[in-house]
């Protein structure tokens, strides 16, 4: 979900924060969340929709064809 900068200062919505400096200034990618205000990063996390189930195995299957079509291997 996208916020404008001017709402996400604002205190009564609940916007993830970054764990290291608590700045909303959030960007999402590839599986990783990072801090535009002090660059940490983290994993992100996994949120399904209300009343939906994750399909068992598709972050796998995802993954393995990033590898294929990137030439990656697992280590």
């Amino acid at each position: 979900m996208l916020i404008c900068p001017d709402c996400q200062l604002s205190h009564d919505l609940e916007l993830d924060v970054c764990e290291s400096c608590g700045s909303s200034s959030l960007i999402c990618r590839l599986g990783e969340v990072e801090c535009r205000s002090c660059g940490s990063v983290r994993l992100a996390r996994l949120s399904a929709p209300t009343g939906s189930t994750p399909l068992p195995g598709l972050a796998d299957e995802v993954e393995a064809a990033l590898n294929r079509v990137l030439g990656l291997s697992r280590h």
